[in-house]
């Protein structure tokens, strides 16, 4: 995987390059808790980077869920609106919100590699 990283503690894989996948970070699943709901965006949506594409709500909190990157929302991740505890037990595969066809592809350059992110979020 070819995963960047946000400061809102999302991360987006855009190996594939007409569906990247984005999802909350290990980080984000630990200071929430267990995942009891996902508001995911609607399919056709296009936000841009930054917005809110969705909620995340815990037992102990709620959190919105930004865009990494700008971009029409092409998939959502059904099978975690079903099971939002799939957020906590695999979050940076099975765990997926949804996939985005992304608009401004330098917006990537932008984002955390992984060693950057983990400074940054042991700092947070």
């Amino acid at each position: 995987m070819s995963l960047k990283f946000s400061k809102d503690h999302e991360w987006v894989d855009a190996a594939d390059a007409n569906a990247a996948v984005v999802g909350i970070t290990v980080h984000a699943q630990d200071a929430l808790g267990d995942v009891v709901f996902v508001d995911l965006p609607e399919v056709g949506a296009t936000l841009a980077q930054g917005d809110v594409a969705g909620v995340v709500e815990s037992v102990k909190a709620a959190a919105d869920v930004y865009m990494p990157v700008s971009g029409e929302i092409v998939e959502v991740n059904e099978a975690l609106r079903a099971d939002p505890s799939l957020a906590n037990s695999d979050p940076l595969a099975a765990g997926w919100f949804f996939k985005v066809k992304i608009s401004n592809p330098g917006e990537l350059d932008g984002l955390m590699d992984e060693t950057a992110y983990g400074a940054f979020a042991a700092s947070a």
